[in-house]
C-alpha cells in the first residue's frame, strides 16, 4: 500500500484488518513491528494529537521518527506552483518532499486549507501533488479536505463503544468564533455512510456542507445500505441518536471571506454551544464525540465534556493505536 490520503484508499478487507489490529494494540502496544524503519513527520499547519500519536506509535513499535516543521527550526517552504521565491519561503516542496522521501521509509504530511477558494479546497489538490512527489509510502495527516486518520481512530471508537454498524449518528454544527474547514466534518461524514449508519447533519441555515461533500457521502451510503440527510431542527435529528459528533466549519456562500461569515455566525453563539439538553430525546446511552482540541462553553459545554456521555479521551487515544496499525499495514506489518 502506497498512500493513504483518504479511508477509501483501504478496501473493505484491509480497513476491517487495520482496525482489528488497532484493537489488539490498545491491548498490546509495545512491539517491534517497525524496527529498522524511519519515518519523516512534515507539518505544515500546527498538531498536538497527529504529532504526539504520530511519534508514539513509531517509537512504541521500534521505530524511528524526525519531524519537519518549516518556520520553526527549519526553513519556511513554498507550495504553489510557478512562485516567484522571493519572500520568506527559502525551499520548495517540489525538492523537499522528494529529498525527505531519500531519508525516510515513510513520509506523513499536514497541510491545512488556504480557506480563500472553495472549488480549490475541495479539490485538496495540495496534498495529491505532495503524494504524486513522494517515491516512499505516504499519509494524509489532515488536507484540506480530509483527515482520514482520524476517522480510521473514529470507527474503532465506534466499535469500541459498540455503537451498532447501522446505529444514529447526529454530525452537528456547533459555534466558533472564526470559520473552519471542511477536512474533519466531510471524513466523518464519509466514515459514518461507509460504516453504514444513519448520519443526519445537523446546522443552522446556511452552514449546510457544500453539495460535492454530500453527494460523496451519499454514495458510500448507498453502497453500505446506511442512509445520509440533513436537518436544521435539532430535537427532530437527535430522535433515538446513538452519538452525536460535534464540530464547525464555514458557511459555504460566505468561503473565503471571514468577515461576512463572522457577521452570519454571531447571532447563533449561545443556541449552537452543545449541551446536556440536546440529548433530551436520544438514545440514553448517547455518546458525544469530538476530534479536538474544542473551546470549552464556545462550542461545548463543560457538562458535556465532563460527563458520562463524552468520549473525547478515549476518541483521541484511538489515533494512536489506529495509525499504528495503519503504518504496520502500510510498512509491511509485524516482523
Amino acid at each position: 500500500m502506497r498512500r493513504f490520503l483518504d479511508l477509501e484508499d483501504l478496501d473493505d478487507q484491509r480497513l476491517e484488518r487495520v482496525l482489528d489490529r488497532a484493537r489488539d494494540l490498545r491491548l498490546h502496544p509495545v512491539g517491534q513491528g517497525l524496527a529498522g524503519r524511519t519515518v519523516g513527520l512534515l507539518f505544515l499547519n500546527p498538531s498536538v494529537r497527529t504529532l504526539a500519536s504520530m511519534q508514539a506509535a513509531v517509537t512504541q513499535q521500534g521505530g524511528q521518527v524526525f519531524v519537519i516543521t518549516p518556520g520553526a527550526g527549519s526553513w519556511v517552504m513554498e507550495t504553489r506552483d510557478g512562485a516567484v521565491m522571493d519572500g520568506p519561503a527559502a525551499e520548495h516542496v517540489r525538492e523537499a518532499i522528494p529529498v525527505l522521501a531519500e531519508y525516510a521509509d515513510l513520509l506523513a504530511v499536514r497541510c491545512f486549507a488556504r480557506g480563500e477558494d472553495l472549488a480549490e479546497d475541495l479539490a485538496d489538490d495540495l496534498i495529491r501533488k505532495m503524494a504524486d512527489l513522494c517515491p516512499k509510502p505516504f499519509i494524509n495527516l489532515e488536507s484540506a479536505s480530509a483527515h482520514p486518520c482520524q476517522a480510521l481512530g473514529d470507527w474503532r471508537t465506534l466499535e469500541d463503544l459498540e455503537v451498532p454498524r447501522n446505529g444514529r449518528l447526529v454530525l452537528s454544527w456547533a459555534w466558533h468564533p472564526k470559520p473552519l474547514p471542511y477536512a474533519v466534518p466531510a471524513s466523518t461524514l464519509r466514515m459514518a455512510a461507509r460504516r453504514g449508519m444513519e448520519v443526519t447533519v445537523l446546522h443552522p441555515p446556511g452552514y449546510e456542507l457544500p453539495p460535492s461533500v454530500m453527494e460523496e457521502a451519499r454514495a458510500l451510503a448507498a453502497r453500505s445500505g446506511g442512509t445520509v440527510r440533513e436537518t436544521v431542527d435539532r430535537r427532530e435529528a437527535m430522535e433515538g441518536a446513538h452519538v452525536l459528533y460535534g464540530k464547525s466549519w464555514a458557511a459555504p456562500s460566505c468561503y473565503g471571506d471571514p468577515e461576512a461569515d463572522q457577521r452570519m455566525r454571531a447571532p447563533l453563539r449561545q443556541e449552537w454551544c452543545i449541551r446536556e439538553s440536546w440529548f433530551a430525546n436520544s438514545r440514553p446511552e448517547a455518546r458525544f464525540l469530538h476530534c479536538l482540541p474544542v473551546r470549552r462553553n464556545v462550542k461545548v459545554a463543560d457538562e458535556v465534556l465532563d460527563g458520562p456521555r463524552s468520549a473525547v479521551v478515549h476518541q483521541a487515544g484511538n489515533r494512536l493505536h489506529a495509525q499504528k496499525a495503519l503504518l504496520l499495514e502500510m510498512l509491511g506489518g509485524c516482523r
